[in-house]
């Protein structure tokens, strides 16, 4: 994904940059999917470019720890430039092996950028090692974490590090962005992303590789319609497939608690009620279902059945 608004945050940054005393750490705080990443990367290429410009991603001086290749075999499918699974956590090695590196001077100035991505995923060992270099930085040496959550982040590595915010954008925004980088994506999927994304085009995009669109159609059918026979959500179960991936799944919850929050503001007392409700089970749901092994088609069911039961009292039978 290219980069996309956030002109806040780039003011921010110019300005520092631009002024004698550059802050030697930022945490680059927002929900997933907002592109904090691809800002971190053009912001270290304009940091180490101010020094000596130099063109291409794969600067010397930028340097760059993210998910590691699972084992020798993932390593060797990155090499061959195929998919490949990754650690659940940055490593103390990586984090080590990255402090090596600055002992020396940078390659071709006198300024280097560390992106963690997402700091969120070092390990405890791998938090309190980076800390020592957050305390004592080399000279010329420029620090971006890359954060979804920052509460998980060590309260001495946080007050370390100046406060870069990125906020969601608006859902004109993410639909352009879908559009401009998804462009054979059809409306229906398009329109259930943007919906799912809740002002992040990351995600959205995440949501338009999983094919929405007939989920949305369903999803708002059921809160509409209730589901007194059950067939919305036998369609519901047959949109999602018998063995739909974790991601698919997580998708579908996403997209189910946006369909609602989208709805509650405009709805009666009574219908804010049973809205409010389901839209806590949802919630509770996806925050469980990457750990917990529910079945998949039990769970399609329940994510239906919450739906429908936010429906007009009218229509809200047999969920």
């Amino acid at each position: 994904m290219s980069l996309f608004g956030h002109d806040e945050a780039w003011g921010q940054w110019r300005n520092a940059l631009a002024g004698p005393r550059m802050h030697h750490a930022w945490l680059l705080a927002g929900k997933r999917g907002l592109g904090k990443m691809h800002f971190a990367r053009a912001a270290a290429q304009e940091l180490v470019a101010s020094v000596m410009p130099v063109g291409g991603a794969d600067h010397p001086d930028i340097i760059v720890l993210d998910h590691a290749p699972k084992d020798e075999k993932e390593e060797k499918k990155r090499a061959e430039g195929k998919p490949y699974e990754t650690k659940r956590n940055i490593s103390v090695g990586q984090i080590r092996q990255m402090q090596q590196r600055l002992i020396t001077r940078p390659t071709l100035g006198d300024r280097r950028a560390i992106i963690i991505d997402p700091a969120d995923d070092m390990e405890p060992s791998a938090s309190n090692a980076l800390l020592k270099s957050l305390e004592e930085p080399p000279e010329g040496t420029f620090f971006l974490l890359v954060s979804h959550r920052p509460a998980r982040l060590l309260p001495t590595i946080r007050s370390r590090c100046r406060l870069l915010r990125f906020h969601a954008l608006g859902d004109d925004q993410v639909e352009q962005a879908v559009r401009r980088e998804a462009q054979d994506a059809d409306a229906a999927t398009i329109q259930a992303s943007v919906a799912a994304a809740s002002g992040s085009p990351g995600v959205a995009l995440e949501f338009v590789e999983q094919g929405l669109g007939r989920l949305y159609g369903l999803m708002e059918q059921l809160v509409r319609e209730g589901d007194r026979d059950f067939a919305v959500r036998g369609q519901l179960a047959e949109a999602i497939g018998a063995r739909p991936k974790r991601e698919a799944m997580q998708a579908a919850l996403d997209l189910a608690r946006s369909i609602l929050a989208a709805r509650i503001g405009d709805a009666d007392r009574p219908a804010q009620r049973a809205m409010i409700e389901a839209h806590g089970e949802l919630v509770r749901l996806a925050g469980q279902a990457p750990t917990y092994n529910f079945d998949a088609g039990l769970l399609v069911m329940q994510i239906g059945s919450l739906l429908a039961s936010a429906a007009p009292a009218s229509e809200r039978a047999n969920v």
